[in-house]
């Protein structure tokens, strides 16, 4: 009996922790929004809408506009997923799919210690190999462009993108692979009519993961996108520099002054930010509550 109770104990303590872990993970992400909001409020009544949401970055001069920081965000952000999906969900296909037990041992633990290379380092190598490389490919006038830190995005996205989506496939039962095969469907069928249609939702997720670690990278876009706070406004803009919110936020926080206008509007920035992220974090969680796998996939048509 009194073993019983000990047990109670244990379990109800533990539950307790878990509980409290996960409530200081809510009240931390409020703690942080009300600070934001507290410092990039006082930018509403200092700065009007039109200037806020102008086209001109020029804090010397008084104009904050933040749209070329918003379209060079979701610029680059575009370009690195456009880039990383096929390549991240082709190699989630093959690592799960056709590569042999002893090369999926070695290729699942190197793609996962892609994640932990420093951003700051992948920038230094992407600024002194990668940027020389893109200017003399398409003969621009600077290597440090739009294009540069999407190839350097896609990069640091690959590893979250083909780790999800991998689990995502190997979450889908095994009865669904045997009854395709069974109705005569190819390999390449199955995978492709089959495992995909039923892992939809977890691909979904990987991919909202991955825009989520593209658009919050700061070092990297930093060092390698040029910095050049403009409207993108021709056709070929990816291939010309770019500033993102992020950069912007870590290369002038430190020389504004406390509490000054320009001080207020990086932090309004950062609300800018931090909603956008809600919104991907939003949209990846709203997927995973419709629920799991989708119920089969169509062999025919």
């Amino acid at each position: 009996m009194a073993k019983r109770t000990n047990s109670r104990r244990r379990e109800f303590l533990i539950e307790l922790l878990i509980r409290a872990a996960g409530f200081s993970a809510i009240f931390f992400m409020v703690l942080i929004f009300l600070f934001l909001l507290r410092e990039g409020a006082p930018a509403l009544w200092e700065v009007s809408l039109g200037n806020f949401f102008g086209t001109r970055w020029y804090p010397n001069e008084e104009l904050f506009g933040t749209w070329p920081l918003i379209l060079g965000s979701l610029l680059v952000t575009a370009g690195a997923v456009i880039i990383a999906l096929p390549l991240g969900l082709a190699t989630a296909i093959f690592n799960r799919e056709l590569a042999p037990d002893w090369l999926r041992e070695i290729l699942k633990p190197l793609i996962e210690i892609l994640a932990g290379i420093p951003s700051v380092v992948l920038g230094f190598l992407g600024m002194i190999t990668l940027a020389p490389l893109v200017r003399e490919a398409f003969d621009l006038p600077t290597g440090l462009s739009a294009f540069t830190g999407a190839l350097v995005l896609a990069y640091m996205a690959l590893p979250t993108i083909i780790s999800v989506a991998e689990d995502a496939i190997d979450a889908v039962p095994k009865s669904y692979r045997d009854g395709a095969l069974a109705m005569g469907a190819t390999h390449w069928q199955t995978i492709w009519r089959v495992v995909i249609p039923a892992a939809r939702s977890g691909v979904i997720i990987a991919v909202m993961l991955g825009i989520g670690r593209a658009i919050g990278e700061t070092m990297a876009v930093m060092m390698i996108t040029g910095n050049a706070a403009r409207m993108p406004r021709e056709w070929y803009a990816l291939f010309l520099p770019a500033r993102t919110m992020t950069a912007t936020i870590a290369a002038e926080m430190g020389e504004v002054a406390q509490g000054s206008t320009h001080y207020h509007v990086l932090f309004a920035v950062g609300i800018l930010l931090f909603a956008v992220t809600f919104v991907i974090n939003a949209i990846a969680s709203a997927v995973i509550i419709r629920g799991g796998p989708r119920r089969g996939g169509r062999l025919m048509g």
